[in-house]
């Protein structure tokens, strides 16, 4: 059964997104690298053979960076609206609707933080979603997780009381998931894009794409002085 493989993201809008790399980078800088590496993850989704590409996107493509850019890169997309006030809660609001949309289907769920990633890698993941018993969980540099994979979405429910962002997100997220039955199966060690050193660091893991090129940009001005 082809797998849904669902990208979960904030559109990039200056001051919402990737906070955490400011300073050095400006708001709009910031912006400008999340964009960069949402274009670079939905070409590498959608470069994946034999799945369904989902995006749910957070805030409005309108106000944000490279929105028409990014507008135009979904435009075949099925496209989810999360709902939810805290981000667990989008999280889980988007599995369920993959699960209504795409009845008995499997999800394997990345973000925009790994702008690394290749559609070998997406590819090989998705054929390891074999059945509802077991998930599949890549492990981050940082604690925390960069892919859910779910034979059931609706499964993404153990995320409740999971706290996001700490050193210790994907323990307790294979915790969870263990105590509703499942078997976790370890996807690849992946840094994501926390800090400017993660940006730094991811850039020179893929030094042709877009979002390479923007942290050149930023770091730019600083080299020259």
């Amino acid at each position: 059964m082809t797998p849904v493989l669902l990208v979960v993201a904030r559109a990039p809008v200056p001051g919402l997104v990737e906070t955490r790399l400011c300073p050095p980078a400006t708001p709009d800088e910031a912006a400008h690298l999340a964009a960069a590496a949402l274009l670079d993850t939905l070409d590498a989704v959608g470069a994946t053979p034999g799945v369904t590409p989902v995006v749910a996107l957070t805030d409005d493509l309108r106000h944000a960076v490279r929105g028409t850019e990014l507008a135009h890169a979904v435009r075949d997309w099925h496209r989810l609206d999360p709902r939810g006030g805290t981000r667990t809660d989008r999280l889980v609001a988007a599995h369920a609707e993959v699960a209504l949309r795409f009845p008995g289907r499997p999800v394997l769920q990345i973000g925009a933080d790994t702008p690394q990633l290749r559609p070998a890698v997406l590819d090989r993941a998705a054929r390891r979603l074999t059945g509802t018993g077991t998930a599949l969980l890549g492990p981050a540099a940082d604690g925390g997780w960069w892919a859910l994979g779910l034979g059931d979405p609706r499964q993404a429910e153990a995320l409740r009381g999971v706290p996001l962002s700490r050193g210790d997100t994907g323990l307790r997220t294979r915790r969870a998931l263990r105590a509703r039955g499942l078997r976790v199966v370890s996807l690849p060690l992946l840094s994501d894009v926390d800090t400017m050193a993660d940006a730094v660091a991811v850039a020179a893991t893929a030094p042709h794409g877009r979002f390479a090129a923007a942290v050149a940009a930023v770091l730019a001005p600083a080299r020259g002085t």
